[in-house]
């Protein structure tokens, strides 16, 4: 299998992420004597700064983490619809969609409590140590990569007529940040620094965490937060509107522990976050599967799971939410699945097909069944950061764009570590983008977009729902080999994250089968897919049926296959499908690896 460079390996802790700083970040307190968790946090924090159009912290985080000894829990950073975000409101404003930016579409943010929770519970450093590397990259500066300021060049107009006070950290003097000038934050460096100094008494390290929880929730940040949602903005809408969220909403809120979804295939355990997130998608594909498999690669193969997936979005966009009870056992069910793998035939499907499990039937919003029309070429994800100048109505799922008009659908990033001691944890941090929300005057950073997920229609899985989850696109893997945690793993990309992390799980578990040890590396760098076949969960949302995007370095007998099978298939460039990150553990021989991905040029891994 070809690869761009080795599978780190060592012993002594490894990291990997979508951006080079933070990794070297979380290692840098691994050195330190830090655990995985204390790493992980610190480098989430550099990725707030260094990937400010992925990512915030007043956005939202699924974490998934495996204590060595322990057993792999969810840590849902992901907020809640606020008390006065109901249908009827946002209906009585004219809307049949929620607005893909504004302060309409924030949930109760939830990033930074599920990283002070993690901090609290699993870390042994203090505040300060793990805030200081993004304090420093904010206060002052760093070199940006290309497309943060491609993504504010695209909102230029936006920025300097109506989000002011986005211009203020993005603009400044007029200019994008550009590669080789100094990016720096300095509201941002001074939330951080106010925190620190307002917690300072809070007695030891604990408390002092509690204390930052408070200062969030009740203290300065919470009333800047509050006051920015009750400005009137412009969204993707047209007009300048006021959002819902309050002070009541972010002082009852806290982030929480859950126990993971789980499906077992040969000897293999994949933990997901629940069906508040699409996690259960990739443990559906599992599911799906045939006992035996076609040759990896083969026409055969990625016929297989594109049509797998389809099927298992479709459940996905029936059944997953938060404001209903999910039907999850029977969804991942042996006969339920082999029922619904005799749907799979030797064509590709143009259909929405939901399944019934338990008998019920299923129930989509009228808007799921929306097909584009717009011109489907594109670079998927553009290394995986937000594209320019393109058509505001695309429907690609999870793909990261902006307009003028702040029409945007926002990408993501990811972290994964793990330490000498086998503690492992994967988290894919996202939403709070600088393209989302103006920036917060006095705190240096936006707030979420993460409602613009549910649906407008009451009774429905994912209706918007005060005190409930939107379903999120975000889904972190760890894994488990005869119920030992070896592999943590995922990637941004909004719907198409799940697709992407099937086909690199399978690449591993084949490459560990048949020649043994983990090939990290090459199942991250082999040529990539994704489909399109069903309701995108971004604003405008939309989908397009038959489609299905592949790297053009895919086999040509391969694609011309798929093509004779119906699949309307698209080129895209050679190296533009998924960001993927990944870290092990060999539990026979106790070696730690690690890999990113090369696509965009700023995923690294680093390691001893």
């Amino acid at each position: 299998m070809f690869t761009t460079r080795p599978t780190l390996q060592g012993t002594f802790g490894m990291v990997s992420s979508t951006h080079w700083l933070a990794s070297q970040s979380a290692m840098a307190v691994l050195e330190g004597g830090g655990n995985a968790y204390d790493a992980a946090v610190a480098g989430a924090f550099v990725l707030h700064v260094v990937e400010p159009h992925l990512n915030g912290p007043a956005g939202e985080v699924p974490i998934l983490l495996a204590p060595a000894g322990g057993e792999v829990r969810v840590l849902c950073g992901q907020g809640v619809a606020p008390a006065g975000a109901t249908v009827a409101h946002y209906r009585a404003l004219g809307l049949d969609l929620v607005p893909g930016t504004g302060p309409l579409a924030a949930a109760v943010p939830g990033a930074f409590d599920a990283w002070m929770l993690l901090l609290r519970d699993h870390g042994t450093k203090s505040l300060d140590e793990v805030l200081q590397y993004a304090i420093g990259y904010a206060e002052h500066g760093h070199a940006p990569v290309e497309n943060v300021g491609a993504t504010v060049e695209t909102v230029r107009e936006l920025f300097e007529t109506e989000w002011t006070s986005s211009a203020e950290v993005y603009l400044p003097g007029g200019k994008p940040p550009r590669p080789g000038e100094l990016m720096r934050n300095p509201a941002l460096a001074a939330t951080w620094k106010r925190l620190l100094a307002e917690t300072a008494g809070a007695g030891g390290r604990e408390a002092r965490i509690e204390a930052a929880r408070e200062v969030w929730r009740t203290g300065f940040v919470a009333e800047a937060l509050v006051r920015q949602a009750a400005r009137p903005t412009l969204d993707t809408s047209g007009e300048r509107r006021t959002g819902t969220l309050t002070a009541s909403d972010l002082a009852a809120w806290s982030a929480s522990y859950e126990a993971p979804a789980v499906y077992d295939r040969n000897g293999w355990t994949v933990c997901k976050a629940g069906p508040w997130s699409q996690g259960p998608v990739l443990l559906q594909q599992l599911a799906l599967l045939p006992p035996e498999l076609p040759a990896y690669g083969s026409a055969d193969y990625v016929h297989l799971l594109i049509e797998g997936c389809k099927l298992a979005m479709a459940d996905r966009e029936a059944w997953y939410g938060d404001a209903a009870e999910v039907p999850l056992g029977e969804l991942l069910a042996v006969g339920y699945n082999a029922d619904r793998r005799r749907l799979i035939g030797d064509k590709a499907s143009y259909e929405l097909r939901p399944g019934s499990p338990g008998g019920r039937t299923p129930r989509l919003s009228t808007h799921a069944y929306v097909v584009a029309t717009d011109d489907p070429a594109f670079n998927p994800l553009g290394a995986g950061e937000p594209t320019v100048a393109k058509n505001a109505t695309s429907p690609v799922p999870g793909e990261p764009e902006v307009d003028g008009r702040g029409v945007t659908r926002g990408d993501t990033c990811h972290l994964d570590v793990v330490d000498r001691w086998g503690n492992m944890v994967a988290a894919t941090p996202s939403g709070g983008w600088l393209q989302s929300n103006p920036v917060v005057p006095e705190l240096g950073f936006p707030l979420g977009t993460r409602l613009q997920m549910t649906w407008l229609e009451e009774g429905l899985p994912n209706s918007l729902t005060p005190g409930r989850r939107p379903r999120t696109t975000l889904t972190p893997s760890i894994a488990l080999r005869d119920g030992v945690p070896v592999l943590a793993f995922g990637t941004p990309g909004g719907d198409q994250q799940d697709q992407w992390q099937l086909h690199f799980l399978l690449a591993v578990v084949e490459r560990a089968r048949v020649r043994g040890g983990f090939d990290l590396q090459g199942a991250i760098d082999a040529p990539n897919w994704h489909n399109d076949a069903f309701p995108g969960s971004f604003y405008p949302r939309g989908m397009r049926l038959g489609s299905v995007t592949v790297e053009s370095r895919m086999d040509a007998g391969v694609v011309e296959e798929l093509r004779r099978r119906g699949h309307d298939v698209t080129l895209g460039d050679p190296w533009s499908e998924g960001r993927l990150c990944a870290v092990a553990r060999d539990p026979e021989t106790g070696i730690l690896l690690a890999a990113a991905n090369p696509r965009g040029m700023q995923g690294y891994a680093v390691g001893r």
